[in-house]
């Protein structure tokens, strides 16, 4: 999602490259076309809330890519979905294997809120980039997201241990996303890892903010998570030297559709203000939590469904708009 090049030095540089102008530019469109889809991938929990057939969604809302959650740890440095399952043989492995066959594809979430994190359980980053490899290699994998949540964010240790296990991977692994996901207050999320990652030498497809459960009770959830997103583009400009493009092009929102955990409600409209936001300045990361509670259900239960007024998959409609 990074600047493109345009006018004289694209077509020299197409011509320089020996393809034909209309070869390069249907080549162009369909890398672009990829990586909007990537940046709208829904987050799909196998873990709870009735986890859905993600084939149906895609045939119903277009949505090519899934987000899927959560590689954690077994109590070593092993990598096991919810900490429990298998990386064969099980349904995360079905999972990716349906989407796969739809013609989409999936990004793991290492991480989340809860449960043994291998970011905490692996001693060294070494031994963490071994892990996230591990993965990786299962799937044969075009894009990871490290979900960094409570105290493993909290602990400037880890944030080191998995910066430098990140270089570790993108070195091992040339082309592949990562995004690094965090959480954020109503201006933006402190600067401490983000500002640790660029001394380090790492750069990330998308620095992404989850700009809910931060007090927004009552207020407009869109309209807060654009400045929460403004806040974040700020921190990576200035970490990274980048220009005001350059920084949006690495930033992402992944929200949470209906009510949230403490109260407040993100709307469809809200969703639609940040889909218009990310158009505007062409983020990198457009996605939400989750795919399991997009839809409508009795009584409001928070994992499988949003406790709003809404169609089936609707915020997943809307998202699925975005173009990058």
């Amino acid at each position: 999602m990074g600047r493109r090049t345009t006018g004289a030095l694209a077509t020299a540089a197409l011509l320089a490259g020996g393809l034909s102008l209309p070869a390069a530019a249907a080549e162009t469109t369909a890398a672009e076309t990829q990586q909007a889809s990537m940046a709208v991938a829904p987050y799909l929990y196998n873990g709870w809330g009735s986890p859905p057939d993600p084939v149906p969604v895609m045939e119903q809302t277009g949505v090519q890519w899934f987000t899927l959650a959560f590689v954690l740890s077994e109590g070593t440095c092993t990598p096991r979905w919810d900490g429990t399952r298998a990386l064969n043989g099980g349904p995360d492995q079905a999972t990716i294997e349906a989407v796969r066959a739809a013609g989409g594809d999936v990004v793991p979430s290492f991480g989340g809120w809860s449960g043994n994190k291998l970011e905490e359980t692996c001693g060294t980053a070494g031994e963490l980039a071994g892990a996230y490899q591990e993965v990786i290699d299962a799937y044969d994998l075009k894009a990871i997201d490290i979900d960094l949540e409570a105290s493993a964010y909290e602990n400037p240790e880890v944030q080191q241990r998995v910066i430098d296990a990140l270089n570790t991977v993108k070195a091992d692994n040339p082309g592949i996303t990562v995004y690094v996901t965090i959480g954020t207050g109503q201006d933006g999320p402190d600067g401490g890892m983000i500002e640790r990652a660029a001394t380090s030498g790492l750069t990330v497809d998308a620095w992404t903010i989850m700009p809910f459960n931060f007090g927004g009770n009552g207020q407009n959830m869109g309209e807060l998570s654009v400045r929460a997103a403004e806040g974040l583009k700020n921190t990576v400009r200035d970490a990274y030297g980048y220009s005001d493009a350059e920084a949006y092009s690495h930033i992402g929102i992944s929200s949470m559709n209906g009510n949230t955990d403490v109260g407040e409600v993100v709307t469809q409209e809200d969703f639609r203000t940040m889909l218009a936001y990310a158009q505007e300045h062409q983020l990198a990361r457009l996605t939400f939590w989750s795919l399991n509670r997009d839809r409508p259900c009795d009584g409001g239960a928070v994992d499988s469904c949003g406790g709003i007024d809404q169609s089936p998959w609707e915020f997943t409609s809307i998202l699925a708009q975005y173009t990058g």
